[in-house]
């Protein structure tokens, strides 16, 4: 077998475009594929915000030790640390629906078993924290598949649009009326809260029947083997018959044919987002904020119940002030870019998430926790929104599902760690000082953020 070295001609690097958009003009199948994405993330997320406040209620109904409490919780989200870059590698080479129908049927067989176990009066922490994982699993499939169903069934000029209207639903679902709704429902009665629940994600299959479109990643030569944002050498390398090498200012790698080996598929999204300085940069705060959330979600079911004397109704309803924050968001998001800018819109998520961290150290009056929670949830919209905007906007379509599922093992991974970590921590030294060391990790993404997170950075992803 020999080796040969020739020049190759320089190949311009393509920039992170659409492919050519088959959806047509407002009033077609990319406004349509809206509604029903709209009505799609409307009702798993409603679904998602019962089991939200379900898991954790049933869990401190049968301890009150924060460490297992907070291990239900933490069930439900470790998903995102061990499976969210198989999931991107699937939703880049599978049919994204059929994704998003295998994670319903996942949470059909989870909530049907969980139902059982109620109605015959043997469910443990063992049991809750096996349901949240294996819901946790399905919820990384059907996020990342819808993630990277959007830039190929919305058309560009409508996604700033559709991400705020997409971002605000999941949030005041997630976050307001499922919370809400599953308070009473749970004074109703448990059975009733988890058969609601099946019903939802029953309901969320059916609407994936009203999609049209194209469902798998549309692979260019190029796509094929992504390689990290920035200038390289054009040079490109093979094995075989021999190694080619050129010169040019192309960027990256040059363009290989053939799909990348499956065990180089598993990093690309993850090589492709630490190359890049912004999305790098806001992934990690992400992973601090997340952390944040989780903490905040598995230990304030018990400070509700032990400190605040709060049943599962009223905590429903304060928890839902996250939901009316993002509702607000959602209704504001694009005017306050306009405003403030994307920058000062996107630094909003770390003022509140601040907000939610310390309100608890100096007090556990519901009106000061409900406020800082409305707060939390109005920055967290605004960052979503962008973010998202951000990311469908910079990353090609081929390389979507692995890069988000790679964002999200990094951003939303830190929710695991949060949850797990506080309750060690409020084991230990109590809540308020659990709560406190989360603020002072949130209040220390602010330089960082302030420093590269410019308004000349943002232009470059507009």
């Amino acid at each position: 077998m020999s080796t040969r070295t020739r020049p190759v001609k320089k190949t311009e690097a393509a920039p992170a475009s659409d492919p050519p958009d088959p959806r047509g003009t407002p009033g077609t199948p990319g406004t349509r594929n809206t509604v029903v994405l709209l009505a799609l993330t409307a009702v798993t997320n409603l679904a998602d915000g019962i089991i939200k406040i379900a898991l954790p209620v049933l869990a401190t109904g049968i301890t009150d030790s924060p460490g297992q409490v907070a291990a239900v919780a933490l069930a439900l989200t470790l998903p995102w640390l061990l499976v969210s870059l198989p999931a991107g590698v699937l939703a880049d080479r599978a049919d994204r629906r059929r994704l998003l129908w295998l994670a319903g049927g996942i949470r059909l067989l989870a909530i049907g078993w969980l139902i059982q176990t109620v109605t015959s009066d043997s469910t443990t922490i063992g049991t809750l924290a096996a349901v949240g994982a294996v819901l946790g699993t399905a919820e990384v499939i059907a996020q990342t598949s819808e993630t990277a169903l959007i830039p190929a069934l919305v058309p560009r000029a409508e996604r700033e649009r559709a991400n705020a209207w997409i971002a605000g639903v999941e949030t005041a679902a997630n976050e307001f009326c499922g919370p809400m709704i599953g308070g009473l429902l749970l004074t109703a009665g448990t059975g009733i809260a988890l058969g609601s629940t099946w019903v939802a994600y029953l309901a969320a299959a059916l609407l994936l029947l009203l999609l049209t479109g194209r469902f798998r990643a549309v692979r260019t030569t190029k796509d094929e083997a992504p390689t990290e944002p920035g200038t390289g050498t054009g040079t490109e390398t093979g094995t075989g018959t021999g190694t080619e090498t050129g010169t040019g200012t192309g960027t990256g790698t040059a363009p290989r044919t053939g799909r990348a080996p499956r065990a180089r598929e598993f990093t690309e999204g993850l090589r492709y987002l630490w190359h890049h300085r912004l999305l790098r940069t806001t992934t990690l705060i992400l992973t601090v904020l997340g952390a944040s959330w989780g903490a905040w979600l598995a230990l304030m079911p018990l400070v509700a119940k032990e400190t605040m004397g709060l049943d599962a109704r009223q905590y429903g309803i304060v928890l839902s002030a996250l939901g009316v924050g993002g509702l607000a968001g959602t209704l504001a998001v694009t005017r306050i870019n306009r405003l403030l800018g994307r920058r000062w819109a996107m630094f909003a998520d770390l003022l509140g998430t601040l907000a939610m961290m310390a309100v608890p150290v100096l007090t556990t009056q519901v009106w000061a926790v409900a406020t800082a929670a409305f707060i939390g949830g109005m920055g967290g919209t605004l960052w979503t929104v962008n973010s998202r905007l951000i990311a469908q906007n910079t990353v090609p379509d081929a390389l979507m599902g692995r890069y988000s599922s790679a964002a999200r093992l990094i951003g939303w991974g830190g929710m695991p760690i949060g949850a797990g970590l506080i309750g060690v921590l409020a084991e230990a030294f109590g809540t308020r000082v659990a709560f406190l060391v989360f603020a002072a990790a949130v209040a220390a993404t602010i330089p960082p953020f302030l420093r590269i997170v410019t308004t000349d950075e943002l232009r470059k992803s507009a």
